[in-house]
Protein backbone atom coordinates (compact mmCIF):
# COMPACT_ATOMS: atom_id res chain seq x y z
CA UNK A 1 0.00 0.00 0.00
CA UNK A 2 1.58 3.19 -1.21
CA UNK A 3 1.63 6.41 1.26
CA UNK A 4 -0.80 8.35 0.00
CA UNK A 5 -3.08 5.35 0.30
CA UNK A 6 -2.44 4.18 3.36
CA UNK A 7 -3.07 8.25 4.53
CA UNK A 8 -6.70 7.98 2.85
CA UNK A 9 -7.53 4.89 4.96
CA UNK A 10 -6.86 6.51 8.01
CA UNK A 11 -8.20 9.64 7.08
CA UNK A 12 -11.31 7.61 5.91
CA UNK A 13 -11.46 8.54 2.38
CA UNK A 14 -13.45 5.72 -0.08
CA UNK A 15 -12.47 4.69 -3.02
CA UNK A 16 -14.03 6.32 -6.17
CA UNK A 17 -15.41 4.47 -8.83
CA UNK A 18 -15.25 7.19 -11.57
CA UNK A 19 -17.28 4.58 -14.31
CA UNK A 20 -20.30 4.31 -11.55
CA UNK A 21 -20.37 8.48 -11.36
CA UNK A 22 -20.47 8.57 -15.22
CA UNK A 23 -23.24 6.60 -15.71
CA UNK A 24 -24.97 8.25 -12.55
CA UNK A 25 -24.20 11.57 -14.53
CA UNK A 26 -25.83 10.77 -17.99
CA UNK A 27 -28.27 8.71 -16.33
CA UNK A 28 -29.72 12.16 -14.98
CA UNK A 29 -29.19 13.91 -18.02
CA UNK A 30 -30.61 11.63 -20.25
CA UNK A 31 -33.43 11.79 -18.32
CA UNK A 32 -37.47 13.02 -19.40
CA UNK A 33 -38.07 17.08 -19.82
CA UNK A 34 -41.18 17.57 -17.66
CA UNK A 35 -44.46 16.98 -20.15
CA UNK A 36 -45.22 20.92 -19.42
CA UNK A 37 -42.16 21.85 -21.07
CA UNK A 38 -42.56 19.49 -23.80
CA UNK A 39 -46.33 20.27 -24.56
CA UNK A 40 -45.84 24.12 -25.19
CA UNK A 41 -46.58 24.70 -28.55
CA UNK A 42 -47.98 27.81 -30.06
CA UNK A 43 -51.35 29.26 -29.11
CA UNK A 44 -53.67 31.98 -30.52
CA UNK A 45 -53.12 34.70 -28.53
CA UNK A 46 -55.96 36.49 -30.41
CA UNK A 47 -58.52 38.58 -27.94
CA UNK A 48 -60.89 39.11 -30.98
CA UNK A 49 -62.90 37.04 -33.69
CA UNK A 50 -62.75 38.75 -37.63
CA UNK A 51 -66.63 38.97 -38.18
CA UNK A 52 -66.54 38.53 -42.24
CA UNK A 53 -68.60 42.06 -43.40
CA UNK A 54 -67.51 44.44 -45.62
CA UNK A 55 -67.64 47.92 -43.88
CA UNK A 56 -70.33 50.61 -45.56
CA UNK A 57 -73.09 47.99 -46.22
CA UNK A 58 -76.41 47.50 -44.62
CA UNK A 59 -74.93 44.33 -42.78
CA UNK A 60 -72.11 46.12 -41.29
CA UNK A 61 -74.33 48.55 -39.81
CA UNK A 62 -76.55 46.50 -38.42
CA UNK A 63 -73.50 44.81 -36.60
CA UNK A 64 -72.05 48.33 -35.85
CA UNK A 65 -75.54 48.98 -34.20
CA UNK A 66 -75.07 45.81 -31.68
CA UNK A 67 -72.41 47.32 -29.94
CA UNK A 68 -69.61 50.12 -29.31
CA UNK A 69 -67.51 50.74 -31.53
CA UNK A 70 -64.26 52.71 -31.76
CA UNK A 71 -65.57 56.05 -32.89
CA UNK A 72 -68.43 55.84 -30.28
CA UNK A 73 -65.36 56.33 -27.79
CA UNK A 74 -64.50 59.63 -27.95
CA UNK A 75 -68.46 60.89 -27.52
CA UNK A 76 -68.90 58.56 -24.61
CA UNK A 77 -65.61 59.74 -22.60
CA UNK A 78 -66.88 63.07 -23.55
CA UNK A 79 -64.14 64.00 -25.55
CA UNK A 80 -66.17 64.70 -29.10
CA UNK A 81 -67.15 68.44 -29.95
CA UNK A 82 -69.42 67.90 -31.91
CA UNK A 83 -72.11 65.11 -30.69
CA UNK A 84 -73.23 64.46 -27.21
CA UNK A 85 -73.17 61.11 -25.77
CA UNK A 86 -77.09 62.23 -25.30
CA UNK A 87 -77.28 62.08 -28.90
CA UNK A 88 -74.97 59.25 -29.25
CA UNK A 89 -78.11 56.93 -27.21
CA UNK A 90 -80.53 58.10 -29.65
CA UNK A 91 -78.80 56.92 -32.34
CA UNK A 92 -77.89 53.53 -30.84
CA UNK A 93 -81.59 53.34 -29.94
CA UNK A 94 -82.95 54.43 -33.45
CA UNK A 95 -84.64 57.72 -32.78
CA UNK A 96 -82.39 59.58 -35.20
CA UNK A 97 -80.24 59.11 -38.60
CA UNK A 98 -76.92 57.22 -38.11
CA UNK A 99 -76.03 57.40 -41.51
CA UNK A 100 -75.49 61.36 -42.82
CA UNK A 101 -72.30 61.92 -44.31
CA UNK A 102 -70.86 65.31 -45.35
CA UNK A 103 -69.02 65.86 -48.43
CA UNK A 104 -65.60 65.53 -46.52
CA UNK A 105 -66.67 62.16 -44.69
CA UNK A 106 -67.52 61.10 -48.30
CA UNK A 107 -64.37 62.38 -49.68
CA UNK A 108 -62.31 60.96 -46.85
CA UNK A 109 -63.84 57.28 -47.38
CA UNK A 110 -63.14 57.53 -51.45
CA UNK A 111 -58.93 58.05 -50.84
CA UNK A 112 -59.13 55.79 -47.97
CA UNK A 113 -57.89 52.82 -50.39
CA UNK A 114 -55.19 55.38 -51.76
CA UNK A 115 -53.83 56.15 -48.26
CA UNK A 116 -53.88 52.71 -47.61
CA UNK A 117 -51.39 51.35 -50.60
CA UNK A 118 -49.82 54.69 -49.37
CA UNK A 119 -49.40 53.16 -45.67
CA UNK A 120 -48.17 49.72 -47.32
CA UNK A 121 -45.44 51.48 -49.52
CA UNK A 122 -44.09 53.59 -46.22
CA UNK A 123 -44.65 50.57 -43.47
CA UNK A 124 -43.35 47.66 -45.58
CA UNK A 125 -46.46 45.79 -44.67
CA UNK A 126 -49.54 44.53 -46.21
CA UNK A 127 -52.94 45.92 -44.34
CA UNK A 128 -56.77 45.50 -44.79
CA UNK A 129 -59.68 46.61 -43.45
CA UNK A 130 -61.54 44.58 -41.07
CA UNK A 131 -64.16 44.03 -38.84
CA UNK A 132 -63.59 43.21 -35.23
CA UNK A 133 -65.63 41.62 -32.04
CA UNK A 134 -63.72 41.13 -28.59
CA UNK A 135 -63.95 37.83 -27.26
CA UNK A 136 -64.05 39.10 -24.06
CA UNK A 137 -66.70 41.61 -24.11
CA UNK A 138 -69.10 40.65 -27.23
CA UNK A 139 -70.32 44.51 -27.69
CA UNK A 140 -67.10 45.55 -27.81
CA UNK A 141 -66.13 45.80 -31.45
CA UNK A 142 -64.12 47.87 -33.82
CA UNK A 143 -63.77 48.32 -37.89
CA UNK A 144 -60.13 49.38 -38.33
CA UNK A 145 -59.29 50.81 -41.62
CA UNK A 146 -55.88 48.39 -41.37
CA UNK A 147 -55.12 45.54 -39.98
CA UNK A 148 -52.17 42.98 -41.09
CA UNK A 149 -52.89 39.24 -41.88
CA UNK A 150 -51.04 37.81 -38.98
CA UNK A 151 -52.73 40.87 -36.23
CA UNK A 152 -49.38 42.28 -35.03
CA UNK A 153 -50.04 45.66 -36.74
CA UNK A 154 -53.12 48.29 -36.72
CA UNK A 155 -53.70 51.58 -38.46
CA UNK A 156 -56.45 54.44 -38.51
CA UNK A 157 -56.54 56.40 -41.87
CA UNK A 158 -57.73 59.99 -42.20
CA UNK A 159 -57.74 61.51 -45.03
CA UNK A 160 -59.29 65.36 -43.98
CA UNK A 161 -57.66 68.38 -44.40
CA UNK A 162 -58.68 69.67 -40.74
CA UNK A 163 -57.41 66.50 -39.19
CA UNK A 164 -54.18 66.44 -41.85
CA UNK A 165 -52.97 70.35 -40.45
CA UNK A 166 -53.62 69.31 -37.23
CA UNK A 167 -51.41 66.53 -37.15
CA UNK A 168 -49.15 67.96 -39.35
CA UNK A 169 -48.28 70.85 -37.34
CA UNK A 170 -48.18 69.14 -33.74
CA UNK A 171 -47.36 66.09 -34.63
CA UNK A 172 -49.72 64.50 -32.06
CA UNK A 173 -53.50 63.49 -32.54
CA UNK A 174 -56.12 65.26 -31.31
CA UNK A 175 -57.92 64.71 -28.07
CA UNK A 176 -61.13 63.96 -29.98
CA UNK A 177 -59.15 61.25 -31.79
CA UNK A 178 -57.69 59.42 -28.58
CA UNK A 179 -60.35 57.42 -27.65
CA UNK A 180 -61.19 55.82 -30.88
CA UNK A 181 -57.45 54.80 -31.32
CA UNK A 182 -57.18 53.30 -27.24
CA UNK A 183 -61.09 51.65 -28.44
CA UNK A 184 -59.02 49.93 -31.15
CA UNK A 185 -56.13 48.66 -28.90
CA UNK A 186 -58.40 47.56 -26.29
CA UNK A 187 -59.90 45.35 -28.86
CA UNK A 188 -56.56 44.18 -30.81
CA UNK A 189 -54.66 43.96 -27.21
CA UNK A 190 -51.55 45.03 -29.46
CA UNK A 191 -49.41 47.86 -27.56
CA UNK A 192 -49.52 50.91 -30.19
CA UNK A 193 -51.32 51.68 -33.29
CA UNK A 194 -50.92 53.68 -36.07
CA UNK A 195 -51.98 56.79 -37.24
CA UNK A 196 -51.48 58.14 -40.36
CA UNK A 197 -53.12 61.57 -42.23
CA UNK A 198 -52.53 61.42 -46.22
CA UNK A 199 -53.75 63.73 -48.45
CA UNK A 200 -52.38 63.71 -52.51
CA UNK A 201 -49.23 65.33 -53.24
CA UNK A 202 -48.71 66.31 -49.41
CA UNK A 203 -45.67 64.46 -47.13
CA UNK A 204 -47.85 61.46 -44.99
CA UNK A 205 -47.94 62.23 -41.45
CA UNK A 206 -47.49 58.89 -39.97
CA UNK A 207 -47.82 58.85 -36.12
CA UNK A 208 -47.01 55.87 -33.78
CA UNK A 209 -49.91 56.26 -30.27
CA UNK A 210 -48.96 53.80 -27.58
CA UNK A 211 -51.65 52.07 -25.80
CA UNK A 212 -52.48 53.71 -22.83
CA UNK A 213 -53.62 51.38 -20.11
CA UNK A 214 -54.76 54.04 -17.54
CA UNK A 215 -57.07 55.31 -20.64
CA UNK A 216 -58.35 51.75 -21.23
CA UNK A 217 -59.49 50.88 -17.88
CA UNK A 218 -61.48 54.13 -17.49
CA UNK A 219 -62.90 53.82 -21.54
CA UNK A 220 -63.90 50.38 -21.04
CA UNK A 221 -65.74 51.20 -17.40
CA UNK A 222 -67.68 54.41 -19.63
CA UNK A 223 -68.64 51.82 -22.50
CA UNK A 224 -69.96 49.22 -20.21
CA UNK A 225 -71.82 51.72 -18.37
CA UNK A 226 -73.11 53.55 -21.89
CA UNK A 227 -73.91 49.99 -23.37
CA UNK A 228 -76.40 48.98 -20.38
CA UNK A 229 -77.87 52.65 -20.90
CA UNK A 230 -78.86 51.51 -24.47
CA UNK A 231 -80.11 47.78 -23.67
CA UNK A 232 -82.22 49.76 -21.08
CA UNK A 233 -83.63 52.15 -23.68
CA UNK A 234 -84.27 49.66 -26.06
CA UNK A 235 -86.58 47.65 -23.54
Amino acid sequence: MSILETIKKLLGFKPVNIRKLNRRATRKSMRKVPRHINSVRPRSTKSYTIVNLKQGTKEWLEWRGQGIGASDAPTIMGENPWKTAAYLLQEKCGETNTNFKNRAMERGIELEPEARKSYETKVGIRVNPACLQSAKHEWLRASVDGLAADGSAVVEIKCGESIYRKASTSRTVPDYYYGQLQHILAVTHLTSIDFYCYLPGLPEVHLCIPRDDRYIKRLLDAEYLFWQKILKNRK
